[in-house]
């Protein structure tokens, strides 16, 4: 019997935060996606709601463990699949990326990330954000026009046919597209493919701040980072004496801190009191994001604080084969899938689904005043509310701010574990 073909999916998030070298020409300051109504931010609650339900689910299969994954990438990535399925695995597909389809049309989708992916896009002074898509579909799998022309105009895919009937060549192909786009930060995504493979969906994010203050460069020792009761670790610790966009929760117990980026984005890093990230997490909501952002609006919220942040590393791969289908994706990855948007080609379905983000934090530029070297007596003031020292678990979100977007979410537990 003739093995049915299968379409793999990848999708492939990238943050990169570091300093050196000018970034873009200067840009608009907005763009498309900063206008009342427009289809962008008539997306960003559901995309937010995808990215706060994926987390939970991670969370609970995996406690304990760093978290790292651009929640924008997979939503993408799978509107984008959207596109050529048909029928039940269609309405999965967009209800699993948490949109109300009685509210929010399936044009309206597209439309809204076709507008979200431009505005990201646009060339920002010293922000560089790069979202991006490719088709490698066999040479002779006859696509439907369509659905060529639909990825194309909505979400900028580029079409790059391979030969999986030489598997070792094929991934070389999708492997060095990838390095190129993502700047050599990933240069191996894909391994092991068929020679029965359809196609491979590719999605990528690169993301590339310089913060609006940074840090000088790291001195003395490496700190400990208390991971656990009974597990510390020692990172290098960034340090700023200045005014900062900073609150400690009244009604959840963790404070929460924004940092600016250069050309409009921004980092929330959310440090729970001690022994208490498991409270945090479950008010971990797009409500609770909106409220912290909101609040950090605010003059009152603008004062002077000693930080400590790490400078780390962290790095997420999933396999989300295994997790969309808890989140209510389940025809797609059986013989139940219905692709015939794609190609009239039958027996089509997602065979694997591989999502991979890296994170880089460090200073971010040399233009910084001079660094204080960090002193133990600092240490010794941990009731201080003006220092804030991130030297235990903590979350994070990178949003660009004018499109209501988290373009990454994380939890980072341990900073030494890559």
């Amino acid at each position: 019997m003739q093995r049915a073909p299968r379409l793999l999916l990848v999708l492939l998030g990238l943050l990169a935060l570091s300093g050196g070298g000018r970034g873009q020409a200067d840009g608009p300051p907005g763009g498309p996606g900063t206008e009342e109504g427009s289809p962008s931010l008539q997306i960003a609650p559901s995309n937010a709601a995808f990215a706060f339900n994926f987390y939970h689910l991670v969370a609970s299969l995996h406690p304990g463990s760093n978290i790292f994954f651009s929640p924008l990438s997979i939503s993408a990535a799978y509107a984008m699949l959207a596109l050529g399925a048909r029928a039940d695995t269609q309405a999965q597909i967009l209800q699993g990326l948490a949109f109300n389809l009685t509210n929010t049309s399936t044009p309206d989708i597209h439309r809204g990330f076709r507008h979200l992916l431009l505005t990201l896009n646009l060339p920002r002074d010293q922000l560089e954000t790069r979202v991006g898509s490719a088709l490698f579909p066999r040479q002779d799998l006859p696509l439907r026009p369509r659905f060529l022309n639909d990825t194309a105009a909505f979400y900028g895919a580029r079409l790059l046919p391979a030969n999986f009937l030489d598997p070792e060549g094929a991934a070389q192909l999708i492997n060095s597209h990838v390095k190129e786009e993502t700047r050599g930060k990933i240069d191996s995504v894909v391994s092991g493919l068929s020679e029965d493979t359809a196609m491979v969906l590719v999605n990528y994010i690169y993301f590339k701040g310089r913060w609006k203050t940074p840090f000088g460069r790291t001195k003395g020792p490496p700190y400990d980072f208390h991971v656990d009761e009974n597990t510390v670790v020692k990172v290098p610790m960034m340090f700023q004496n200045r005014n900062h966009w900073y609150l400690h929760d009244r009604h959840v117990p963790c404070s929460v801190l924004r940092m600016d980026y250069q050309g409009g984005a921004q980092a929330l890093f959310v440090l729970p009191d001690s022994g208490k990230m498991a409270q945090v997490e479950e008010v971990l909501t797009p409500e609770m994001l909106l409220r912290w952002s909101g609040l950090l609006q605010k003059r009152a919220y603008h004062r002077k604080l000693w930080l400590y942040l790490p400078k780390f590393s962290v790095s997420g791969s999933y396999n989300l084969d295994e997790l969309l289908p808890q989140l209510g994706i389940q025809d797609l990855f059986t013989l139940q899938a219905n692709l015939s948007g794609i190609t009239a080609q039958e027996n089509l379905l997602v065979s694997k689904s591989v999502h991979k983000a890296v994170l880089d934090v460090d200073e971010a530029g040399t233009e910084a005043a001079a660094a204080t070297s960090i002193s133990v007596t600092f240490f010794s003031a941990v009731h201080n509310p003006r220092i804030l020292m991130f030297n235990r678990p903590f979350l994070m979100a990178i949003l660009a701010a004018d499109t209501q977007s988290i373009l990454f979410l994380g939890k980072i537990v341990n900073p030494t574990t890559p």
